[in-house]
């Protein structure tokens, strides 16, 4: 999950420094709600795989998740990703409630306690 939430920080900053005039709409515009659903699975998808001790286990890529759940290609993705990135306000926002989301399920999976994930490197 750190990898991917660098990534997508790394986009953030490239987008900024590199652009000057705003990102174009892409053609196949994904709402602001799908964004979030991709996010949190591929955030799943990326600590699934980072756990290690069942090696056996053979997931998916992320292109191969977003193709099969999706059924998008990894550039729509990534051109949707570069637009909200963007707009700082919607893409914080995009990453709060992925954030909100990922600590309710891991609060349904520790019982109830809460254990929040910590801030990493979002912007206030």
């Amino acid at each position: 999950m750190k990898r991917l939430l660098l990534f997508f920080i790394g986009l953030v900053f490239i987008t900024s420094s590199c652009n000057n005039g705003a990102v174009e709409k892409p053609n196949n515009l994904l709402d602001e709600d799908q964004m979030v659903d991709m996010i949190y699975d591929l955030s799943l998808l990326d600590a699934m795989r980072n756990q290690g001790s069942d090696s056996q286990k053979k997931y998916p890529t992320s292109t191969e998740f977003l193709k099969q759940k999706y059924k998008i290609d990894s550039l729509t993705f990534a051109k949707n990703t570069l637009y909200y990135a963007s707009d700082l306000k919607k893409y914080k926002r995009i990453y709060d409630n992925v954030k909100k989301r990922l600590d309710n399920e891991s609060k349904k999976a520790n019982g109830g306690k809460k254990e929040a994930l910590p801030d990493v490197g979002v912007v206030k």
